[in-house]
């Protein structure tokens, strides 16, 4: 479990969930739960996702993948146990929160996490490698399997801090659409133009699984097109609020430009 959550990364779900909280008035301090108990689910999720019966990779972030590391059965187990423990982790009781707000983040993060979201997305993707597919399905599909897991980070972040203001509730939402989509179109790009070493994973290997992405349906120009403009609408979103959004729309531009 250790190995899978502390070998690097970009904590960027974590991250958006400790923004949040601060854009709605809350403290550090309230967002350090959810925002460990969203990376282990992410973990988890990458655990099982590079196991041979899925995407069968051999190296993430540059190291072994749990199953090379240890064996197939051992990273079945530690996927599980990241995924458990981090509800474990929301429910336990304590004064930081009420109990509604406990039920509340246990319910986003469940509904993000499940057959609503991520599990839905990866199953969809997994039905699809080799086929045609729309950019409107492909859109779907990347808005279930990494979109809703970003914005239930940001919702995550807001719950902790008990924020009831429905504008900005709302203005998160649509924040976390768009940076979500943006971080998989910027990904598919990457796995052309990046090196593996870069990476810290095998770079083309969605071409290799003829895998459906945004490059081989709209072409490269168009997807750093459209990496451009879902980075506006995100800023749109927040632009509101002023100077408060400003670390948060720091990280949207991070998630665009990044070299992995």
């Amino acid at each position: 479990m250790l190995y899978s959550l502390l070998n690097g990364g970009k904590r960027i779900r974590p991250v958006l969930v400790y923004l949040a909280c601060e854009f709605c008035g809350g403290s550090a301090e309230q967002a350090d739960l959810p925002a460990a108990a969203i990376e282990m689910v992410h973990s988890y999720s990458l655990v099982h996702d590079d196991l041979p019966a899925m995407d069968n990779d051999e190296l993430r972030r540059g190291k072994p993948t749990c199953h090379i590391a240890f064996d197939e059965a051992t990273a079945i187990l530690a996927g599980d146990a990241l995924l458990t423990s981090a509800f474990e982790l929301l429910s336990q009781p304590g004064e930081r929160y009420q109990p509604a707000q406990q039920l509340a983040m246990i319910q986003c993060l469940s509904r993000a996490a499940g057959e609503h979201g991520m599990v839905q997305g990866q199953a969809f993707d997994l039905s699809h490698v080799g086929k045609a597919l729309t950019v409107e399905a492909l859109q779907q599909m990347h808005a279930l399997k990494t979109g809703a897991l970003i914005t239930a980070a940001l919702e995550l972040g807001a719950l902790a801090a008990n924020c009831g203001n429905s504008d900005q509730l709302n203005a998160l939402r649509q924040f976390g659409q768009h940076i979500g989509l943006a971080f998989q179109v910027k990904d598919d790009l990457l796995d052309i133009e990046a090196d593996t070493v870069t990476l810290g994973k095998p770079s083309g290997s969605d071409q290799v699984r003829n895998k459906p992405t945004y490059p081989s349906l709209l072409g490269l120009a168009p997807c750093k097109a459209l990496l451009q403009q879902l980075l506006h609408q995100a800023e749109d979103a927040l632009k509101p609020f002023g100077d408060r959004a400003r670390p948060l729309l720091q990280l949207a531009d991070y998630i665009v430009r990044r070299s992995y």
